[in-house]
């Protein structure tokens, strides 16, 4: 099933028998981490081009690939990014 059908919590409880949890915090708090500002310049001239198309695979290009490469960076290459196949950076 698509990313795109799931539209409400409910269809994702429903399609894997979720049981959501409100009111209380499961994730620690960390500390925030500022993206660089290539990124946010990035993100900021792209967003409305991505959003406008209404595709899944452009915001995944557009937005969530920047995203996963700073994320990477900032986590000094320690990662690998999946997409179909694993893309190792050196």
């Amino acid at each position: 099933m698509p990313y795109s059908d799931f539209t409400t919590i409910t269809k994702a409880e429903e399609a894997f028998g979720l049981t959501t949890v409100e009111g209380r915090r499961f994730i620690p708090d960390i500390e925030l981490i500022k993206p660089s500002q290539q990124l946010v310049d990035y993100l900021e001239e792209v967003l409305p081009i991505a959003i406008a198309t209404g595709s899944e695979k452009v915001r995944s290009e557009l937005i969530i690939s920047p995203i996963l490469i700073e994320v990477w960076k900032i986590l000094e290459k320690q990662i690998a990014i999946f997409s179909g196949k694993m893309l190792f950076f050196a």
